[in-house]
């Protein structure tokens, strides 16, 4: 294992403070859930910030929020406003890939700012980090406003530049681990595998969930990573909500929890799984690209100061 301070480092965003602008975007699908939209944008404005959201949000292209060069500049425009702090994207879905192609987050000629999202902004979060530079997997605006409060407060913790308290779940056993932590959805990590966005993952903690997806489609996703030979870079594996990832009734199947033990279980790494985040309530925020422990003794995921 290599030595802890040779972890990749990532550049953290100034902490925001009431009074910030943060600007709503859509990078991905179609806006449907106005009204969930609405009080997302309440919440932030509820704790003190300014919040600008980009023309034509409800733009629709199909079922993406608009053309890739539309959702493209919305990206580019809040990214390189000086006075813009934070990034909040409205909804996942699918899109956020499609606009990185040829795109680059120009670290060196501005300052970072956060940017917060699940989901299909999975592909956005692994990008930056690629660039070095943490961002927050948590709550899109659709979905903030069914989080309970404790972790409405665990994104501003974030954000805000306040200590994050551990997550409990369920631990497999193997030990302790420390390394990078790399938060997303399966469904969209595997698809950036062989692509120049899937970051080097040497010392890193993957932490996956996934929504609608079925046992079988779990297991040929975690196949095609086992295939690829990258797990085995990675120092643990911290496991979230699969959702509404039950097989269909009546068809011969494993259940999702066991397509995960049989699939991960032999790595000989820890595994924590069972934790609180993922696409049904709490979603608790992660940040992506800092330090962690994973310990699969007790079921903890910490975060290091």
């Amino acid at each position: 294992m290599s030595n802890i301070q040779n972890l990749k480092s990532t550049l953290l965003p100034p902490p925001l403070k009431p009074g910030d602008l943060l600007r709503v975007i859509a990078p991905s699908g179609a806006l449907r859930e106005v009204e969930a939209f609405n009080q997302g944008v309440e919440i932030w404005k509820s704790h003190g910030y300014r919040i600008k959201i980009s023309d034509n949000i409800d733009n629709r292209h199909g079922y993406l929020a608009g053309t890739d060069a539309h959702r493209r500049q919305q990206l580019a425009t809040a990214w390189q406003d000086p006075e813009c702090q934070g990034i909040l994207c409205a909804r996942g879905g699918f899109g956020s890939s499609r606009i990185l192609e040829d795109w680059t987050w120009q670290e060196n000629t501005i300052t970072p700012k956060w940017l917060i999202g699940f989901s299909d902004i999975t592909a956005l979060l692994w990008s930056l980090y690629n660039a070095g530079i943490a961002s927050v997997h948590g709550p899109v605006m659709t979905t903030l406003a069914n989080e309970p409060e404790w972790s409405i407060q665990r994104l501003l913790d974030i954000v805000e530049g306040r200590p994050l308290a551990p997550l409990k779940g369920c631990g497999w056993g193997g030990g302790t681990s420390t390394g990078i932590l790399l938060p997303g959805n399966l469904t969209v990590a595997t698809h950036l595998l062989g692509t120049p966005i899937l970051p080097d993952l040497d010392g890193v903690i993957l932490a996956f969930e996934d929504v609608t997806e079925t046992p079988y489609r779990i297991d040929r996703m975690l196949t095609q990573w086992r295939l690829s030979g990258v797990l085995s870079k990675v120092r643990g594996i911290a496991l979230g909500g699969f959702t509404k990832c039950e097989a269909p009734p009546n068809i011969p199947s494993f259940t999702v929890e066991e397509v995960l033990r049989d699939c991960l279980g032999d790595l000989g790494i820890p595994i924590v799984s069972n934790l609180p985040f993922g696409h049904d309530s709490p979603n608790a925020a992660l940040p992506v690209g800092v330090k962690a422990i994973l310990d699969a003794e007790q079921g903890i995921l910490h975060f290091s100061p």
